[in-house]
């Protein structure tokens, strides 16, 4: 099996993290070094890949890409960044990049050249632009540009030099900075054949190298599947999760992974391994969205017991806060050192049983025991299995169901564990019980 099927990541958006300047100052700054500090935390998460969000040049949140083959000023140096990949590889640690490509900013040196040239410009070819209007830039000619926001110019991805361009920026990468994968920026409306042939690209010199989409809406397996990309990001289950404990409503997340990876021939991902989060640089952190604050670690437990490849968003495993609704800044937080507290000693010890337990990263999936209040399921593969028990109430709660086994192991704590005359569940707990 591959090694991102059994990973748990670790994201960190580093413009943020390493508190660069909103916009590019040009000003050479190896901010990106502070990742060194926090990889013994990493370490002690048990966390085994890093996704960085935009690390090359830009004017702004690193998503308007200005050079694809320099890192952004404002975090250092190439070497630098290459410093800080051989460490975290040290470590045992894999590390994935953001490709931004279906877009990039207006300061790309391609766009730059039709802007100075237009018509008698090589690149015209590049974007998806013509001469017959103009941008609200006033450049004289019209440009689209990613869904209303014309600081992002979209690729004409249909342009073989355009994908030759890319895909000899991703092999430069890899040889640089030995990356492990990469997470597609809006997949959802990437060019499907850029992805075929980037597949092929990056699975040629690396066959275990990881791709992963950006999907916020539609079928995932139009893009999850052997001939484009391994994963994709679950935004319905990213919503049922917070949802379900803010009604107390654990039907409504039972039934989205039901509907996901259930047994039953009509389910839509069974075999599939989905980016899960409870959290990312782009929506509400979950202990903002989370109106019982009791509801954080069972919410984590949930995400660590489900089907997928569980992503942790730098600082939300001690649970800062951060509401979109005051903008992608209070998301992206500068983080002067890591914090430990119970929501950190769990997510370690989460994190080292989901790693240890094949049921738990490509097991089977099914309800056992549902409630408003409660959610019980199974993970089972090669003759094991693994309960996992969810209790989003205050109160201690007793649960009936079938287990097929009378005792096993809680995997958190090593405890013994006794299913005859029901599973007991503690208050706002999560137990992951491996059957004898």
């Amino acid at each position: 099996m591959k090694w991102f099927y059994k990973s748990v990541i670790y994201q960190i958006y580093p413009l943020g993290f390493c508190g660069a300047p909103d916009r590019n100052d040009g000003v050479l700054v190896p901010r990106i070094k502070k990742v060194f500090g926090f990889i013994p935390h990493l370490v002690k998460l048990n966390i085994d890949a890093v996704y960085f969000c935009p690390v090359f040049e830009s004017s702004a949140h690193g998503y308007d890409t200005a050079d694809y083959a320099k890192i952004d000023a404002r975090l250092g140096t190439n070497e630098d960044f290459r410093e800080v990949a051989d460490k975290l590889h040290e470590n045992g640690i894999r590390v994935i990049l953001d490709g931004v490509f279906n877009h990039v900013g207006r300061d790309f040196f391609a766009f730059r050249d039709v802007k100075a040239k237009g018509f008698d410009s090589p690149y015209k070819d590049w974007f998806c632009l013509n001469f017959d209007g103009n941008s609200c830039y006033d450049d004289g000619f019209w440009y689209e540009g990613w869904e209303g926001h014309f600081e992002l110019v979209k690729l004409n991805l249909d342009n073989p030099e355009v994908r030759k361009y890319l895909l000899d920026s991703v092999g430069s990468w890899m040889d640089a900075y030995r990356i492990d994968g990469l997470r597609l920026d809006v997949a959802y409306m990437l060019n499907r054949q850029f992805m075929k042939e980037l597949r092929d690209f990056c699975l040629a010199k690396n066959p275990e190298f990881f791709l992963a989409g950006e999907m916020i809406h539609g079928d995932y397996n139009s893009i999850v599947n052997d001939e484009m990309l391994h994963s994709a990001t679950n935004y319905e289950c990213f919503k049922g999760i917070y949802s379900s404990f803010n009604s107390m409503n654990m039907f409504e997340i039972g039934h989205s992974l039901i509907r996901q990876f259930g047994k039953e021939n009509w389910c839509l991902y069974r075999g599939k391994h989905l980016m899960s989060f409870v959290d990312n640089h782009d929506v509400t952190r979950i202990s903002t969205n989370l109106t019982n604050k009791n509801h954080i670690i069972p919410a984590f437990g949930v995400l660590m017991g489900m089907p997928g490849i569980p992503t942790i968003y730098y600082g939300s495993e001690w649970g800062i806060e951060g509401n979109k609704q005051d903008g992608d800044s209070a998301l992206r937080p500068v983080i002067d050192a890591p914090q430990e507290n119970e929501i950190t000693e769990f997510l370690s010890r989460a994190i080292k049983v989901h790693r240890e337990e094949k049921c738990l990263y490509d097991g089977s999936f099914e309800v056992l025991h549902m409630t408003n209040k409660q959610l019980v399921f199974e993970r089972a593969c090669e003759g094991e299995r693994v309960i996992v028990l969810i209790n989003a109430d205050g109160t201690e709660y007793v649960a009936h169901f079938d287990a097929n086994a009378g005792c096993g192991t809680e995997l958190l704590h090593g405890e013994a564990y006794d299913f005859g005359g029901g599973s007991t569940m503690p208050p706002y707990s999560v137990q992951y019980v491996k059957v004898n």
